[in-house]
C-alpha cells in the first residue's frame, strides 16, 4: 500500500500532530476513465495527489468550448479541486480522469489548516501555483502566437509518447477540445497531414507515419 509520506514532499516538515491529522483524514479514491472529478469553483472536494493514472485540467467557455490547460501524472498535485481555500483563484476550471486514476484526496479544510500552520506547506503551495500559472501562460502564448499545424503535431507526438503507441484512439472532436479549436478545423489540418504523409487517418484512429517530419513541424510548440 502506498504511504502518504512517499507522496507529499513537505511531509518531513510537518509536526507529528499534523502528520497524524493527514494520515487520519486523507482518503484513497479511485476514478474511472472519463469521470468528472471537479466541475468549477462551487465544487470544492479537496486537494488531489495522483498515485497512478492521468488527470486533465481544462477550461470551459460559455459556448461549451474546451481547452486543456495541463495534465497531471503520478505524484503530481491538483490544487484547483480545492479552489475554495485559494482566494487568488478567480476562474473556474474542470478536472477529469483521462485514464483510470487513483489519488489521495485531502479534504479542503484540512489542507487549509496545514497551509496556515506550516510554512513548508504554504511555500510548496505557492510554488505549485506559480508552476501552474507558468503552464497556462505558456499555453496562451501557443494559442496566440503559434500556428495550429505546429500545435497539432506537438499534441500528436505527446499522445504517442504517453501511450508508447504510434496509433492513437482519438476523435477529431477530442483533439479540438484539447487544443481549444473546433472539429472542422482539426479535420482539415489532419487531412493535410495525411496528404503530406505524416499520418494515416482511420475510424476514431490516427496513426503516426513520419514522426521525424512531425517533430520538425512541432518544434516551436514543444518545451
Amino acid at each position: 500500500m502506498e504511504e502518504l509520506q512517499e507522496y507529499f514532499p513537505f511531509w518531513n516538515n510537518l509536526t507529528a500532530e499534523q502528520q497524524n491529522k493527514l494520515r487520519g483524514t486523507a482518503q484513497k479514491r479511485h476514478f474511472a476513465k472519463g469521470t468528472m472529478i471537479h466541475s468549477g469553483s462551487d465544487d470544492c472536494i479537496g486537494l488531489l495527489l495522483v498515485i497512478r493514472g492521468q488527470i486533465r485540467v481544462y477550461s470551459l467557455s460559455n459556448e461549451g468550448k474546451e481547452l486543456t490547460l495541463y495534465r497531471l501524472f503520478e505524484r503530481d498535485m491538483c490544487l484547483f479541486s480545492a479552489s475554495c481555500i485559494l482566494p487568488s483563484i478567480q476562474f473556474d476550471v474542470m478536472v477529469s480522469a483521462e485514464q483510470d486514476t487513483t489519488v489521495f484526496l485531502v479534504p479542503a479544510h484540512l489542507y487549509k489548516q496545514l497551509m496556515e500552520g506550516s510554512a513548508a506547506v504554504a511555500n510548496y503551495t505557492n510554488e505549485l501555483m506559480a508552476t501552474h500559472f507558468s503552464d497556462v501562460m505558456w499555453l496562451m502564448d501557443q494559442i496566440l502566437n503559434k500556428k495550429l499545424d505546429s500545435r497539432l503535431a506537438a499534441f500528436l507526438l505527446e499522445e504517442s509518447e504517453l501511450t508508447s503507441e504510434p496509433s492513437l484512439a482519438l476523435t477529431h472532436e477530442q483533439i479540438a477540445s484539447h487544443l481549444g479549436s473546433i472539429r472542422e478545423v482539426v479535420t482539415r489540418m489532419l487531412k493535410y497531414f495525411e496528404n503530406e504523409g505524416l499520418v494515416k487517418l482511420g475510424r476514431k484512429k490516427i496513426t503516426l507515419i513520419n514522426t521525424e517530419k512531425l517533430a520538425a513541424l512541432a518544434q516551436a510548440s514543444r518545451r
